[in-house]
């Protein structure tokens, strides 16, 4: 399944956030988000999840306009995946997955035989089926996160968008998430990525979509996007990107100092 977007427009208000923003996420693609704070890329999903719908320009998955499709017909293809958070309720990560099929349930019924199996496929596809019992809230952050992922393929969604999901997490935490979320992308969903990190994108990403000022600034390859000047136009910083073993390494330099190799 796949998403396009196209001349997309959004302003709060008088203030434009969104620019003429195109591009499109192809089925098996992972597609990493890139910019400053401000730059409009929590905007953006919001507008292709349906959240907001005062924009000008298109959002089709498929082919077909997302903003005529209802929110249950939306959320059966499109999924979001926030950032972890507290979890004020002691749910057991089983009820937390089976939350993600809530929209396949008419009012007031309960999950069945087939939700608690999307449940179950969902939990083995992340890796986290031998948590299954444990509390959420007692998790560490990464396998929270897996968590949030696992009732995302709940919902049997094909299209998946995560706002910087390891943006809370430790070093090792955040490998472990971005390795699953790049074999979820190899056996065929469509996912789209923010994150703060550059680095990710060059290691784990399809293609990069950069944002600035509301606008896209560059959209392509990682190796071929990511330049030095492209991470000092985002973050003002100067970088320069060296190649290793792995691929390519961004490596910050001081000012007015050499290169932290």
């Amino acid at each position: 399944m796949s998403i396009a977007v196209s001349k997309l427009h959004f302003a709060y208000g008088s203030v434009p956030v969104l620019r003429d923003v195109s591009f499109c996420l192809e089925k098996g693609e992972l597609l990493a988000v890139l910019g400053p704070n401000g730059a409009g890329k929590s905007t953006l999903f919001r507008c292709m999840l349906g959240m907001e719908r005062k924009y000008s320009g298109t959002v089709t998955v498929d082919g077909q306009d997302a903003a005529k499709l209802s929110p249950r017909a939306l959320a059966s293809r499109i999924a979001y995946i926030p950032q972890v958070h507290a979890h004020a309720f002691p749910y057991s990560v089983e009820e937390t997955v089976l939350m993600g099929t809530a929209h396949a349930l008419s009012p007031f019924s309960s999950p069945g035989k087939t939700q608690h199996m999307w449940a179950q496929e969902a939990m083995e596809a992340v890796g986290i089926a031998h948590l299954k019992e444990k509390t959420v809230s007692k998790l560490s952050g990464g396998e929270q996160q897996l968590v949030l992922i696992a009732r995302a393929l709940a919902q049997r969604a094909e299209i998946l968008l995560m706002d910087e999901p390891t943006s809370s997490l430790d070093y090792g935490n955040q490998a472990r998430v971005l390795q699953r979320v790049r074999t979820l992308a190899d056996s065929g969903y469509s996912i789209m990525i923010s994150t703060h990190n550059p680095q990710h994108a060059l290691f784990y990403a399809d293609r990069v979509l950069a944002l600035n000022g509301g606008e896209v600034c560059a959209c392509g390859a990682p190796g071929e996007v990511i330049t030095p000047m492209l991470l000092e136009t985002l973050y003002g910083v100067k970088a320069s990107l060296i190649e290793t073993e792995t691929g390519l390494f961004i490596a910050p330099k001081e000012k007015g100092g050499e290169e932290r190799v």
